[in-house]
């Protein structure tokens, strides 16, 4: 069965101003930051998530993960953060959802050449974030 789960250190930092970014010493270019440890660390498993899902597609081979023991860091913490690839994908397939908005709403959207389910997807991510 082939893994969709993986492991790897990650650098938490405590930035000066007052960001907590996340940097993978084994994998370039993949990083992230909050504004808090628990955000990072959320975000640090989306970010791992996407890095190593772009990766596998390109048909790139993973670095294996240096130990916890031999990363280090000044001004944070080092932590395990597990990505898990197919949960990712699971989670961001569509669903299908029905709606009905007024008829001249439609037909200004359609002739803008709106894509309804991506001003849906972005609008509903806006008021989520603003909760």
């Amino acid at each position: 069965m082939k893994t969709t789960k993986y492991t790897y250190p990650a650098q938490f930092v405590n930035e000066d101003n007052g960001t907590v970014s996340v940097f993978f010493p084994d994998l370039q270019g993949c990083y992230t930051y909050d504004v808090t440890i628990e955000g990072a660390a959320v975000s640090a498993a989306e970010a791992l998530e996407l890095y190593i899902d772009v990766a596998l597609d390109n048909g790139e081979t993973l670095p294996s993960p240096t130990s916890i023991k031999d990363v280090t860091v000044n001004n944070g913490c080092v932590m395990l953060v597990i990505a898990d690839v197919e949960n990712m994908k699971n989670e961001n397939a569509p669903v299908k959802k029905t709606l009905t908005i007024p008829k001249w709403l439609d037909r200004e959207a359609t002739n803008a050449h709106f894509n309804f389910s991506g001003v849906l997807k972005e609008a509903l991510i806006d008021r989520l974030s603003s909760l």
